[in-house]
């Protein structure tokens, strides 16, 4: 009987407490998705670009790109859930060790580098105060904590989301 009612509390904490995976695509609303599946291949001039520099904005804007790579509508129902997703991070600030606290995920490495920058609503503004070292801008990392609907916006980019990362790591596959 015990054993039962040790499921019947503790199942539902455990199934709270594990945070959900997501994939890039959930950021999108259904009417982004839909036009990102239909937008037309982008050509990537790579003859003038230095690989490994973040002075480039991810807020250059192209006029030939679909308004959807500018979009920052959101998906509300992800407001407040405990998740986690892995992503190239773009560093912002640092401590005072030099570990960076403050970063943007992006789904792809080299977001402002080589290919047009991710919509704001592919951005995400990861806060995570005890800091990380990031040696390697292609290394992919898993943020994992409380993910936020939230506009943010500074000299760099635009973000639609926000996370409250409570652990970071290099991206294991799993």
């Amino acid at each position: 009987m015990r054993h039962w009612l040790f499921l019947l509390i503790c199942l539902p904490l455990l199934a709270q407490a594990t945070p959900k995976t997501l994939d890039w695509l959930d950021l999108l609303p259904e009417e982004d998705y839909q036009a990102l599946l239909d937008m037309p291949e982008i050509d990537h001039d790579w003859t003038e670009e230095a690989p490994g520099t973040f002075s480039e904005s991810l807020r250059q804007r192209d006029d030939s790109l679909p308004e959807v790579m500018y979009s920052t509508r959101v998906v509300a129902e992800l407001d407040g859930q405990q998740a986690r997703i892995a992503g190239f991070p773009v560093p912002l600030q640092t401590n005072e060790r030099g570990l960076f606290t403050s970063f943007f995920l992006v789904p792809y490495a080299g977001a402002c580098i080589h290919v047009p920058p991710p919509p704001p609503n592919q951005i995400i503004l990861v806060d995570y105060p005890r800091g990380i070292a990031i040696d390697d801008l292609y290394d992919a990392f898993w943020i994992s904590g409380t993910l936020h609907v939230e506009q943010s916006s500074n000299e760099l980019a635009d973000a639609s989301y926000r996370f409250d990362a409570e652990r970071v790591w290099i991206y294991d596959g799993e």
